[in-house]
């Protein structure tokens, strides 16, 4: 299976069936970059804010799914269940959905604007997963720090992660260094490309990578 890296929170995963999901697109003139022109048959909304919700940006769209429960796409597994926008269960910036992937036989967890502490209930729901796509920017959801302890904690093959600053963003976030300053450098890969490419012998357990994609001009 494939994931490709749109900007901010969004990504295109394609299972080798030709199956699309698109998570979380943005209205690229309120966030300050680009959104790609990409097409999808599926969309996933983590919750209904205009960085993440702007469905209308991606062509071919069939099914939308920003809601929680299980959907079953012609053998995609999308699972998505609630989560918070903030630390005090909403109250300062709503819910959030977390949505579970399979394709391929992959296992693929995207946090949307998680806000929370990694709770009990939410590791549990969260569950063995190989890649996981983490929000490191703080502001509006957890920081770097918070986030190295989803990593710690859950334990992943693959980590990418999301939602930081980058040239262009009209909202300011904290840096990415702030997140890869906490790993050790041989864990950290950066790839020349945004398109990222797994099977189930990437994963063998024994580490963590951080795996950050790079959009080339």
């Amino acid at each position: 299976m494939k994931i490709e890296w749109l900007g901010h929170s969004s990504f295109r995963l394609t299972e080798s069936t030709g199956t699309t999901v698109v998570t979380d697109p943005y209205e690229q003139d309120r966030v300050g970059v680009k959104f790609p022109d990409v097409t999808s048959e599926v969309v996933t909304v983590s919750h209904d804010h205009f960085d993440h919700n702007c469905v209308s940006a991606v062509k071919g769209v069939t099914t939308v799914i920003d809601s929680t429960g299980f959907h079953d796409l012609d053998g995609v597994e999308i699972y998505g269940f609630k989560s918070y926008h903030d630390e005090k269960k909403g109250a300062l910036r709503g819910k959030n959905i977390v949505f579970r992937y399979r394709m391929d036989g992959v296992e693929i967890c995207h946090l949307g604007d998680i806000g929370e502490p990694l709770s009990p209930m939410l590791a549990e729901l969260i569950g063995s997963i190989n890649i996981l796509l983490i929000p490191v920017g703080g502001k509006y959801t957890i920081d770097a720090e918070l986030a190295k302890e989803y990593v710690d904690l859950l334990m992943h093959d693959v980590v990418i992660p999301m939602h930081y600053m980058c040239d262009g963003y009209v909202t300011h976030f904290d840096d990415l260094d702030n997140f890869l300053d906490l790993f050790p450098k041989k864990d950290i890969e950066y790839a020349e490309t945004t398109e990222l490419e797994f099977d189930r012998t990437d994963f063998d357990g024994e580490r963590t990578r951080v795996i950050v994609p790079i959009k080339v001009d």
